[in-house]
């Protein structure tokens, strides 16, 4: 299901190319501004200019006195703790509105890293912290796609976060026209093979939630949205993709001819064999199900879960 609404992202201000950073300059992300950016509404964020430290400014870092993670100047070694935290929580109040779809931070920021951020103490450092904002931002939202700007670069990160953010933003636009079971019963179906990708598991158990929907609805729709992003965040693996695909090759028996089972077979096989990147059995497969018109495959969100322009599929 499509929504009128955009697909909006909470992003670090630097990486869009601002100048914002504690030394007057930025760390524009290529990725995000050349290519997600023609699909997404970007809402940056930059907490420390935000909380008023200006440009250019001390730089800041953590630091563990008396068992607890404080947010320290540099320098003159003020506390901005108290003031972050305050800071962070109008700030979450005015994001609530804009209805967020993911947020991207900037990795080893003491306001913004996610994980293993320095964290200084008597013992030395250690990078176990995170950034008082990002922490703020996944107390608030536990099921919100979130990552940092350096994990985007691996290819299977990128597909899992991008992927994640796009079925958010369909789940949200589901829920707002959602008015009865047999509603959930077809978006479970539309979704079954991309959540067999992820997690086996996870689609049965989503399966028992909507077979128990009836008389109690809202809170079916709570519980599937809460279980499905989960699952979604369980990494996809070659040999679930291949389970998959060849889940999908059965149903062309009977209907395709041995040639064309054949082909896709054996493109199937070069994937499992790290000969051609997914796209090749995904674009092959979409050809056929084009060409035969089955129904059910050309629900599978699976086959499009994001533009084809994003390129997500050719390095995985």
């Amino acid at each position: 299901m499509k929504s009128a609404s955009p697909i909006r992202l909470g992003v670090s201000s630097c990486l869009l190319g601002q100048e914002v950073r504690y030394d007057g300059g930025h760390k524009r992300d290529a990725f995000l501004t050349d290519l997600l950016a023609r699909f997404v509404e970007f809402v940056p964020v930059c907490p420390e200019l935000e909380l008023g430290l200006g440009v250019p400014r001390e730089s800041i870092h953590l630091v563990r006195r008396d068992g607890e993670v404080r947010l320290v100047s540099v320098k003159t070694d003020k506390d901005l703790t108290h003031d972050m935290r305050r800071w962070a929580a109008r700030r979450l109040e005015s994001l609530e509105k804009q209805g967020l779809t993911g947020y991207i931070f900037k990795k080893d920021s003491p306001s913004c890293g996610l994980e293993r951020v320095r964290v200084h103490g008597g013992a030395g450092v250690d990078k176990s912290g995170t950034g008082l904002f990002a922490a703020a931002v996944r107390e608030r939202w536990p099921l919100l796609p979130v990552e940092e700007e350096g994990r985007l670069n691996d290819p299977r990160l990128r597909e899992n976060f991008v992927e994640r953010v796009f079925a958010h933003h369909r789940w949200s636009a589901f829920r707002e026209t959602a008015r009865k079971a047999g509603d959930l019963v077809r978006f479970h179906t539309d979704e079954k093979m991309l959540l067999m990708a992820h997690e086996p598991g996870g689609y049965p158990a989503l399966g028992r939630l909507v077979a128990g929907a009836k008389g109690r609805f809202a809170a079916a729709l709570a519980d599937y949205g809460a279980l499905f992003m989960k699952t979604l965040a369980t990494p996809m693996t070659t040999r679930r993709h291949v389970n998959v695909l060849q889940h999908a090759v059965g149903y062309f028996r009977g209907v395709a001819g041995e040639s064309e089972r054949s082909e896709l077979a054996r493109c199937v096989e070069d994937y499992r064999r790290g000969l051609c990147p997914l796209i090749a059995p995904i674009t092959l497969l979409r050809s056929l199900v084009r060409v035969h018109g089955i129904a059910y495959l050309a629900g599978q969100t699976y086959l499009h879960p994001h533009p084809k322009e994003l390129m997500i599929r050719n390095h995985v």
